[in-house]
């Protein structure tokens, strides 16, 4: 074989390492997790030119779990390459204290200018005085989330809101410290708001959660576990939140019938959990059946089901194990859970109710320890669901069958 046709295969070869390869791992490369995209840049020069080139790759720093996560942080966010990183995760990394953050202001404040996430998840290390320094460099965030962190305080919190204007999802889980002053300053500068989770804050009161309910109309998810201290002052004020989807009050052992009943009047709820409102009757019940009609997911006593809609307690299905061929009639519905477990309560009233108002939204059925529940009216209410559900199947079947 002589030099010329040699040459072409040359061309042809040299051609596809630096044009062809490249492409195509551009469009993979943006399903990859980010250290196997820093991998990546170590493979050919071409490869290192391309990618760094394509700034979508760069917009996220994921540092989850990792040693040394502030010197990591500083040491990506000063590369050229992270000029325009939208989103930080540092959940639960380690050795990420405030000097890191005071560092990436001082230096590194170029690089924040457009971040929209920050997660500091479970970095208890970072204080006031971090939150300070990082959010008075992110004026753009719009996602915010630090839970199980008990340094932070009503300080902190002053400092996201008089930087950061444009939060729509904040995250305070476990933010023991907080305090109903916390909650005025959100509800007068985060009107827009979207998404709330005050999960354990356990200084909270009436007063500061009604102001979040006065003010912040646009809320859609509003995380209130494990918070024992409110009553239905505060929860009947949950009803002037038209847009609100997710509603997480477990643990409200002060909501009553009552306040339960205004909570029904948000007509979009998709998701609540009532896990050990221990106060809740067939009243109560009958309420969120007539009113939230679009419920895929309602929650009364523990929390048993995965996804797939299947127990990992025995006992959790002690009682509708021997109901089994009607539960098939459930599986038929949209709505993924229905649970309510241990709740002594509520009767056959409540499940008829329910089968009225929400049969076109559940699957499965969990009333074990339901005293007042019998099996007779169990069956009842299963009957008349399969019923509907294979009228409905029927009429869509028809329908499918007419068209062209």
């Amino acid at each position: 074989m002589d030099a010329k046709e040699i040459e072409p295969k040359q061309t042809a070869t040299t051609t596809w390492n630096r044009e062809t390869i490249p492409k195509v791992m551009k469009i993979v490369s943006t399903k990859l997790p980010q250290r196997d995209l820093v991998s990546l840049l170590l493979v050919s020069p071409w490869l290192y030119r391309t990618l760094t080139c394509f700034p979508p790759l760069w917009m996220a720093l994921d540092f989850r779990e990792m040693n040394k996560a502030g010197d990591r942080l500083i040491a990506a966010t000063s590369l050229p390459r992270y000029q325009h990183v939208k989103e930080i995760n540092l959940e639960f990394a380690q050795d990420i204290e405030d000097e890191h953050l005071d560092v990436l202001q001082s230096k590194c404040f170029v690089s924040l200018q457009k971040l929209e996430s920050l997660n500091l998840n479970g970095c208890q290390k970072i204080s006031d005085k971090g939150i300070e320094a990082i959010t008075s460099t992110c004026s753009k965030l719009k996602v915010f989330s630090i839970y199980w962190n008990v340094r932070v305080t009503d300080i902190g919190i002053k400092h996201v809101v008089e930087n950061c204007k444009q939060i729509v999802d904040l995250n305070f889980s476990g933010c023991k410290n907080i305090s109903d002053k916390a909650l005025q300053l959100i509800a007068e500068n985060y009107q827009e708001l979207e998404s709330l989770n005050l999960t354990r804050c356990i200084k909270l009161t009436d007063g500061g959660l009604q102001q979040i309910l006065s003010k912040c109309s646009s809320l859609q998810s509003l995380n209130l576990y494990a918070l024992s201290s409110f009553t239905d002052k505060a929860y009947k004020k949950i009803s002037s939140l038209p847009l609100l989807k997710f509603l997480d009050l477990c643990g409200a052992q002060n909501l009553s019938d009552e306040g339960l009943s205004c909570i029904a009047k948000c007509k979009n709820i998709v998701s609540l959990n009532l896990t050990w409102c221990v106060r809740v009757t067939d009243l109560g019940v009958v309420a969120i059946a007539e009113g939230c009609t679009s419920l895929e997911f309602l929650s009364f006593v523990k929390l048993e089901l995965c996804s797939r809609g299947t127990v990992p307690d025995k006992c959790a299905l002690a009682l509708v194990i021997p109901l089994l061929p009607v539960c098939q009639f459930f599986m038929k519905w949209r709505m993924m859970f229905w649970i309510l477990f241990g709740i002594v309560g509520v009767t056959d009233k409540c499940l008829e109710v329910l089968s009225r108002f929400c049969s076109n939204t559940v699957t499965t059925l969990d009333v074990n320890g339901c005293i007042g529940i019998k099996v007779g009216g169990l069956v009842k209410n299963y009957n008349k669901i399969g019923t509907h559900s294979s009228n409905e199947k029927k009429k869509k079947e028809g329908k499918s069958a007419a068209l062209p």
